[in-house]
């Protein structure tokens, strides 16, 4: 008998499906297959190294069958994390993503983004020292699978003794802000944010009340 669409820990059989839900939603919530000659890199930036370095973090949604189709990972210290994906994660990669010279093309920009974690560790984040990424299939969406995401993932931070959580996104995709806005994040102030806006929130109070209906 198939079961209902659950969230549950990451397994090492859904890392194809983890690279597949990036790849759809990597370009501002859409598919971004057209956007790169290999369409890998998106998850090797975004979704891969989290399930490699910290996949007691990553959480899927499943489908009732043992397919994920949506997720929620990250890091519970930031820092920490850019470190190991220094030393750990890209002498995994750099051979199939070798660092560009001066970016001329997007495609080149987002590899020279993979060379680049420190970008990640902004001071006016300290406060907010795990970070996340969350994506579901569009079929998926909209039918409150997030919202239960994004429970599971606060409440391990929380049981870990994490204070608060921040996420970074595109300032154009306006149905994910008000998402993150039901949710309770709240932007936090960075210098010369770009095209990008910083959002965060505590890990206490994860429920259903807190976190909205």
């Amino acid at each position: 008998m198939t079961q209902a669409a659950h969230v549950r820990l990451f397994r090492p059989g859904d890392r194809e499906a983890l690279a597949e839900i990036c790849i759809r939603t990597a370009d501002n919530g859409g598919d971004s297959r057209h956007l790169y000659p290999d369409p890998e890199l998106m998850p090797t930036l975004f979704a891969a190294p989290y399930a490699y370095l910290e996949p007691e973090l990553t959480f899927v949604l499943d489908d009732g069958s043992g397919q994920a189709v949506g997720y929620i990972l990250g890091t519970a210290d930031t820092r920490q994390f850019v470190d190991a994906f220094r030393k750990v994660w890209l002498p995994l990669v750099t051979e199939r993503f070798p660092r560009p010279g001066t970016p001329s093309t997007f495609v080149e920009e987002m590899t020279a983004l993979l060379h680049r974690p420190e970008r990640m560790i902004l001071p006016e984040l300290d406060g907010h020292p795990a970070h996340l990424h969350i994506d579901l299939l569009p079929p998926w969406q909209r039918k409150g699978y997030g919202r239960e995401l994004m429970g599971t993932f606060l409440d391990a931070l929380h049981s870990k003794g994490v204070p608060a959580v921040h996420l970074s996104m595109l300032v154009a995709n306006t149905p994910a802000r008000a998402f993150y806005d039901r949710l309770g994040f709240h932007e936090i102030e960075v210098p010369d944010p770009g095209p990008l806006a910083y959002l965060g929130r505590s890990t206490e109070g994860c429920g259903d009340d807190r976190l909205g209906r």
